[in-house]
Parts: structure tokens; sequence; C-alpha cells
């Protein structure tokens, strides 16, 4: 009798642990504002009809305004017809939760912190030996968005979080003066709690440690005052907009990096975050598929600027002199150019979606993308049928096990369009694909934060590295080739056999694509 009322205690436990709570009262303070309209609309039915033309009107602005906005006309549409059939709640709903508002740092402020902190080491005789093309997207990135080019930069690949992670925590055991640590999601686990553990040496022993995690990402793996048990043990740490249960416009824009800087002299890029199954101690949805990406020279600068700008985002500083390292230390192959790049949720700023279709359109033997998600607007989609009609090998990988049903659906919708235009496409059978990935004809690659989706492109803060004529690019090229080897692939005659209802379904899927 006593061992089943210890097994329901811990079932309570378990099921009411502080984590748990607080997204109930999250989710239910979610509900109350949403039936707090309804009854408004309710107990106001004798002005039903001064109320319908009421929201009618903000509908029509609202439509009005969408319309005249700089952004892809797929999301505009997305957002306008809903709106015009159900004008009660449509065009209030795209005021509280429609799209990208100027995220809530100072873009002017920050770009002359770029402008002044990153300067240009290259000039176009250093990137002329990789031909015009290459000159072109380095020329974009450093003068369009104000990432600057370097070589003294060697890169290595790791193509799982297995094999990251050891090299990780050997790195920040070599720490002397600083380490930052920038991700989306930290979840308390074997994997943080060995980070946290080197990190709590290293500030025991001075070394400036500073974590940022993002508020949303986060509000389900930590607890509300973590920071302050960082704090404890002399950790520095800051939220990016704490996820607050209110409905707010503010909530999409969320900080999706994933880096660490190391002395200003190591730094690491990848798509993984720091929770267990990123390592695969942890099963979700499978085998989970993920890669990182180490940078060791002058490069990494660009990565403690990108940190230091979103530690203080509301208040850029100007001056990071104190974190710039003296000295490089000697490098085995700093071969070919490296550029660290970084995306705001700002509508100016559109540095991942331009990338990848610069990387899309310049392709001129083979493009391989990895993706985890799939809603692609026009213009990209665009340029992925004509690169597979112009006889370029373009193959996209995505997961087979998906993280998010709903998603997954919009990923396979936007297959079909794809198929017919000679694209192939890969789902990775062993579980979820995570890594996000682009390497073209053995002479550029990306690795980064960004997904293939509007998220990525138009509402979240983003990083990664463009890489060209680097070792490491073959490296990424032969981890996509392996991979495909456990993959299944995708023909246009499996999207034929569908049942109608579920084509209709998967169009209807596409067409809303630019609002999940």
């Amino acid at each position: 009798m006593k061992r089943v009322q210890k097994r329901v205690q811990q079932k309570v436990h378990s099921a009411f642990t502080p984590r748990r709570q607080r997204m109930f009262l999250i989710a239910l303070s979610i509900l109350l504002q949403f039936g707090l309209y309804v009854v408004l609309l309710l107990y106001s039915s004798q002005y039903f009809v001064y109320f319908y033309w009421l929201f009618l009107g903000i509908s029509l602005v609202v439509t009005l305004f969408i319309s005249t906005r700089k952004s892809k006309l797929a999301y505009k549409m997305a957002w306008i017809i809903p709106i015009l059939l159900v004008p009660l709640i449509g065009g209030v709903m795209f005021i509280i939760l429609g799209g990208a508002r100027k995220p809530s740092y100072h873009r002017a402020e920050t770009q002359r912190t770029l402008k002044h902190a990153l300067s240009h080491t290259l000039d176009t005789t250093d990137l002329l030996p990789y031909g015009p093309d290459a000159l072109q997207q380095a020329w974009y990135l450093g003068h369009a968005a104000l990432c600057p080019a370097y070589t003294n930069t060697e890169t290595a690949y790791f193509p799982t979080g297995a094999a990251f992670f050891p090299t990780f925590l050997e790195e920040l055991e070599k720490a002397e003066n600083y380490i930052f640590l920038e991700y989306f999601i930290i979840s308390e686990g074997s994997m943080w709690s060995e980070i946290v553990d080197v990190l709590t040496r290293k500030a025991a022993q001075g070394v400036d440690v500073r974590v940022i995690y993002d508020g949303v990402g986060s509000a389900t793996t930590l607890p509300a005052d973590y920071p302050d048990q960082l704090h404890q043990r002399g950790i520095l740490c800051r939220v990016f907009q704490p996820f607050l249960p209110v409905l707010s416009i503010h909530q999409n824009n969320r900080d999706h990096r994933k880096l660490c800087v190391i002395d200003g002299v190591t730094g690491f890029v990848s798509g993984l975050n720091l929770a267990d199954e990123y390592l695969d101690r942890k099963e979700r949805f499978g085998y989970w598929k993920d890669n990182a990406l180490l940078l060791r020279g002058e490069a990494v600068w660009s990565l403690t600027v990108f940190f230091l700008t979103m530690w203080d985002h509301q208040n850029p500083r100007a001056e990071f002199r104190a974190f710039r390292p003296k000295t490089i230390p000697p490098l085995k192959e700093a071969e070919g150019i490296v550029v660290p790049y970084a995306d705001t949720p700002n509508p100016a700023d559109t540095v991942c979606a331009d990338l990848h279709l610069q990387m899309i359109s310049k392709a001129k033997r083979y493009l391989y993308l990895t993706t985890p998600y799939l809603a692609i607007d026009e213009t990209i989609t665009s340029a992925l049928c004509i690169a597979a009609r112009s006889g370029v090998d373009v193959r996209i990988m995505t997961p087979h096990i998906p993280d998010k049903k709903v998603v997954f659906a919009v990923t396979q919708s936007n297959y079909p369009i794809l198929l017919e235009a000679g694209v192939r496409i890969y789902e990775f059978t062993p579980g979820f694909l995570h890594s996000k990935t682009v390497v073209a004809d053995d002479l550029y690659a990306s690795v980064g934060s960004c997904n293939l989706d509007y998220r990525s492109f138009y509402l979240q803060f983003e990083n990664g590295v463009w890489l060209c004529g680097t070792p490491t690019v073959s490296a990424v090229r032969d981890d996509f080739l392996q991979t495909m080897e456990v993959c299944q692939e995708i023909h246009l005659s499996d999207c034929q056999r569908l049942s109608p209802f579920s084509r209709l379904l998967r169009l209807i899927y596409r067409f809303f694509s630019p609002l999940f």
C-alpha cells in the first residue's frame, strides 16, 4: 500500500512541477484573453451591427496597411484573406500577432556599432581568386549586412552533436578572459550540467562568463528565476525578451541565434541548442541529426561583437576594445574566406534570405540544403526551380519524423512544385534533422541557425558563417552525401498518390505557410 501511495505521490509531483505549473498559468492566461474578447462580443450582441461595422472598418484599414508593407506577397495574402473573411477577429488578430514589428533595439545605433567595431580587412584582390560570384556575395555581406570577410581563420565542421561536445568542453576549459554563450534553448540536463560546471569553475578563476537565452525558446526548459541561480555561481545572465502571457506582436521576434565565443579567439556556430536531445542523450523523434562549426582566428571577432551587441541590444555600446584579443595564436589550416554574419527581425534586414537567394542563384553544378522546416516564399521557390531547370543538381534534405506535425505538413506542401522543377528531396528516416546548411560547387557553404522558413528569414535574430574556399566546405558536402544514404527520396508520384482531401489540405497549408 505504501509503495502505491509513493508512486501516486511521485506522479502527482512530476505532473505539477514548478515548470509545468508556470506553463499551465501561461496557457490559462492566454485562453482567458481570448475568452474575454469572445465574451465582450456576446454580451454586446444588441450592438452587434455597430461592432460588426467597427471591426470591418478596422479590418479594411489593416488590409490596406498590409498591402503597402515592405513584405512578401505570400505573407500579405495569408493575412488579408482571413481578415476579410472574418472581420470581427481578423484585423484585431493581425494588430496583436501579425508579423514583425521593429524589435526593441536601436537599429541605427547597432549599425554604428558594427561599422565602428568591424572594420574591413580584405579588398577585392583578396577575393578575386575565388571568382566574381564569391566577390559579389562577400561584398553584399560586408557592405549591406556590415559583416566583413576574414582570412587567417581556421574552421572545423562537426556533423553531429556528439562529435562537437567534447571539443566544446575542451575549449571552454582553455578560457582565460571571457566566455560568451548565446542560445535559443538552454535546458537543464546532463549536457547543460557539464557546461555549467565548467562555467562555474572558470567564473571562480576570474573569467568573465555571460549567458543569453531566449525567453520563449527556454520558457518550458528553465525556471523563471534561472538568471538568479546563475548569478549565484558568478555567471552573468540575461533573458532575451522574457516570455509574458500576453498576446503581443513582440513575442514573434525571438533570439534564435546559437553561438559561443571564448577569449575572442575561438568560437562556435551551430544549429544545435544546449539540451540533451541535441547530443542524443535524450530521445525525441528518433535520432537527432545536428551540426556545429568551430572557428579559430580573426573571424571570431565578429562573433564577439554580435554577442556584445545583443547583450546590450536596447542600448548598443560603441566601444568593445577591451574584449579584442591582442594576439591570435598560430593556426594550422587558415585557407579561404570566412564571413560570420547576423540577421535581425527588422524589415530592413533580410540578410539570411538574401544570402540564401544568392547562393541558390549562383550555383553552377550542385546545391545541397538541409533544413528542419521548409516554408519558403515565392522568391526562394522560384530561384530553386530555376536552378534545377538550368541543370544544377539541387537537393533538399528535411526530417522524416517531425517535431511539429502542422509545420511538417507545411514542409511537405512545398514538395510538389519543387519536384516538378527537378529538385530532389530527401527525408532523413532515422529521426529528426535539425541542421541548417547550404553547400554549392565545392566552393561555398553556410552553417548556422537559419531555417528555410519565414520565421528565420523575417521574424527572428539569426546568425551563421559563410565559407568560401575552405576545407570545411568539402566536409559540409560529405556530411550531406553520407546522411543521404539513410534518407528516403521523395518522388512526385508520392505526392500524387495522396487522397484529394489530403492534397487540398496541403494546398491550404502552403497558402498559409507564412503564418507558421
